[in-house]
């Protein structure tokens, strides 16, 4: 049986700059930092629709829209972070947007946080393509792949 696959890409020029730390790290990335994220969506279908395409990409306004509401100018914090309550003050002064991630922080949470959200948008929305994998990366030497196994 043959599959076909296609990818999406909201590279680093969208502007989804977010701000985070890994509370748990033992080194720099344990403060607040940044990047311009990046991320690749692979979508995947057995068949192609009456255009020849696996997924239109003109329908994936909703989930650029949403990864702006989460992403873009945002500080994303660990639910278990130990200053929890201090970026909720600085959310609630005005100083941040504040994201709260259940399951944590860093490349590979994001590209499991996306790669969550776009297969549960795809059932509703799409339900003859899937989400195979999220690369999230930060700059040109990191990213993380999450695959739908």
């Amino acid at each position: 049986m043959s599959s076909w696959a296609s990818t999406k890409t909201y590279g680093h020029a969208e502007g989804l700059s977010v701000c985070f730390r890994q509370h748990r790290a033992e080194s720099h990335c344990s403060f607040l930092h940044g990047y311009a994220l990046s991320f690749t969506v692979v979508f995947e279908a057995f068949d192609l629709d009456h255009r020849g395409w696996v997924m239109d990409f003109g329908g994936l306004r909703p989930l650029k829209d949403w990864l702006k509401s989460t992403f873009d100018h945002k500080t994303v914090v660990a639910a278990d972070d130990p200053e929890i309550s201090t970026f909720r003050a600085l959310s609630e002064a005005g100083v941040l947007e504040l994201v709260i991630l259940e399951d944590g922080v860093g490349c590979e949470r994001f590209a499991e946080h996306v790669g969550k959200w776009v297969t549960a948008w795809l059932d509703k929305t799409y339900p003859r393509i899937r989400c195979s994998s999220v690369e999230c990366r930060e700059h040109g030497a990191n990213s993380a792949i999450w695959r739908n196994v």
